[in-house]
């Protein structure tokens, strides 16, 4: 009891004042010190490095894989190939039974994007395993690339992953995530005027300072522990346990500081494969990669294709909103079908409109794969909207800010998905952005509050 107590009374001593005020990281001392330790920081004797062969093809289909003269070369320990893989399946949302698994971690069949992993190569340096890698000779049939959204989905486009059967990715709703919400044509034919425009955005790389990487050591009982920078270590380890038919238990992964990630480093590209290759060498792995591995292998924000079309009153009022998104996956799920399902219930953006219709589509190209990065599905979605908010109020002749204070929503207001907003503060803190960039607008909208309107 005195310890509930005093809680509460430091709790009442807080001024809850943060804001503005300079206030130090935890690890800055140990960054600009060098003291921070990274996972790469580590050294074990024996250490084998992991290169991996890739394809230099979009699309081609594999005809033969010829690893003989790799695996004689001075330094190296081991080859692996598809084969040598328990499970050579993974996609990282089949934990949350989003599937189907779709994606090789050593291609078989074909290679779907430039980059594909298809051979790796273990030997005792660096250099030797990089110049091994290059004696591997493989024959490809190079097939025809679909390498943008709108080929993706033309007529009698190539099937780039055949584990889907078409282009794009089917949700348990259909072809795209929808969102419906009063009628949308109606609010159409009542608009004063009718605002359609389209956005694009291209592939974004994080390009974190530290690369994507991993080192695993087997401690000589049948269990690995796995140093890594990874930003999602129980995705990991359950991809990992799935991938190399493992018990999890003797799974031991180590995360730490990551030196950059902002999503970059959910995916499980990495420590399977090392994990793997610790097992058939019994020495320890890195898996680390090369600058310009990071830069095209890793994988990017989605390019993205917005259409958005809005129905908009003379009096500033938003009558309808139709979306079409369109998520470029690249050549496999990875995270992607997530993304797309977020901004199906984000198109409507912090506004009330009455009538709303959307669809997001979760599309397959010959590009790396993408997955996320910070609030992806929704950052893209949001430089859109509040794009044409702007048009829209350019439209009416209305400032920018006071039009959004008609539309923003409020508590108690329905959003198009069926959810009742709570705790919104949108107006006041527009109220105060206002005041804080000395954009004044009309006094009554500095009397407006968030709290639920008048019935």
């Amino acid at each position: 009891m005195e310890l509930r107590k005093s809680y509460f009374a430091d709790e009442r001593k807080d001024d809850l004042n943060e804001l503005g005020q300079g206030r130090p990281r935890s690890d800055a001392p140990g960054h600009v010190t060098g003291r921070t330790a990274f996972f790469a920081d580590r050294t074990f004797p024996g250490l084998l490095h992991l290169k991996m062969v890739r394809s230099p093809h979009h699309h081609a289909r594999i005809v033969s894989i010829d690893t003989s003269e790799a695996e004689k070369y001075p330094g190296v320990a081991r080859v692996l190939t598809a084969r040598d893989v328990p499970h050579n399946l993974y996609t990282v949302l089949i934990l949350i039974q989003v599937g189907p698994e779709d994606e090789h971690v050593l291609a078989e069949d074909k290679v779907r994007w430039k980059g594909e992993a298809v051979v790796a190569v273990l030997a005792d340096s660096e250099r030797a395993a990089q110049e091994a890698a290059a004696k591997v000779k493989v024959e490809y049939e190079v097939l025809a690339p679909v390498l943008d959204i709108e080929s993706a989905l033309a007529p009698g486009a190539p099937v780039v992953n055949e584990y889907h059967g078409q282009n794009y990715y089917m949700y348990d709703s259909g072809e795209c995530r929808k969102v419906r919400f009063g009628d949308v044509e109606a609010g159409f034919a009542e608009a004063d005027h009718i605002l359609e425009q389209i956005y694009w955005s291209s592939p974004i790389e994080h390009a974190p300072t530290e690369t994507t990487g991993c080192i695993v050591v087997p401690d000589g009982s049948g269990r690995f522990t796995c140093y890594t920078n990874t930003q999602a270590m129980f995705f990991t380890l359950d991809n990992a346990s799935i991938i190399l038919q493992m018990e999890g238990s003797k799974l031991h992964l180590v995360g730490g500081t990551v030196g950059g990630g902002f999503g970059g480093k959910v995916d499980v590209t990495t420590e399977p494969v090392a994990i793997l290759a610790a097992k058939l060498t019994g020495r320890p792995v890195a898996f680390i990669y090369s600058r310009e591995e990071e830069m095209q292998i890793s994988s990017p924000r989605a390019a993205e294709k917005i259409v958005l079309r809005d129905g908009v009153m003379n009096d500033g009022r938003i009558v309808a909103r139709k979306v079409t998104g369109y998520t470029d996956a690249g050549a496999y799920s990875r995270h992607s079908p997530y993304g797309a399902q977020k901004g199906a219930g984000h198109y409507p953006g912090p506004y009330t409109i009455p009538n709303v219709w959307i669809d997001t589509y979760c599309v397959y190209t010959n590009r790396t794969p993408s997955s996320a990065m910070r609030g992806f599905g929704v950052t893209i979605a949001d430089f859109a909207l509040e794009v044409q908010m702007d048009k829209l109020a350019r439209l009416i002749g209305m400032d920018p800010l006071e039009f959004r204070f008609i539309n923003a929503y409020r508590d108690g207001d329905i959003k198009a998905h069926r959810q009742p907003t709570e705790g919104a503060a949108l107006i006041e803190c527009m109220q105060e952005a206002s005041r804080l960039a000395d954009w004044p607008v009309a006094d009554r909208f500095y009397v407006l509050s968030s709290h639920p309107r008048e019935a």
